[in-house]
């Protein structure tokens, strides 16, 4: 079974090629957490930026938001939205998606 952890929060920035310069180190960093792949998502005009992250199991996925969220904070951004789903692997297979 896989989940999907969605999350969105606003930042003023930076964004596009700006965006991979500062945060460079950090999707580095992500790649040390076992089982988990992540999908970067921005959107400069609505100032809002966040991720979509696929997790083998549920609980490593709510100890994730958790950690995420503290990070965000340290990084001055306070509301963090953060929405978890189970991945219907019968269907994502057929769309050829990853599914673990």
């Amino acid at each position: 079974m896989s989940y999907i952890l969605q999350v969105d929060f606003k930042m003023e920035g930076p964004f596009g090629n700006e965006m991979v310069k500062e945060f460079t180190d950090l999707a580095k960093s992500i790649n040390d957490e076992e089982g988990l792949i992540k999908i970067w998502t921005e959107d400069s005009e609505a100032k809002e930026a966040g991720g979509i992250y696929l997790f083998e199991t549920k609980e490593s996925e709510g100890k994730y938001l958790t950690m995420h969220k503290a990070r965000l904070k340290g990084f001055g951004i306070e509301k963090v939205d953060g929405k978890i789903f189970k991945v219907n692997e019968g269907l994502t297979s057929i769309n050829h998606g990853p599914s673990k």
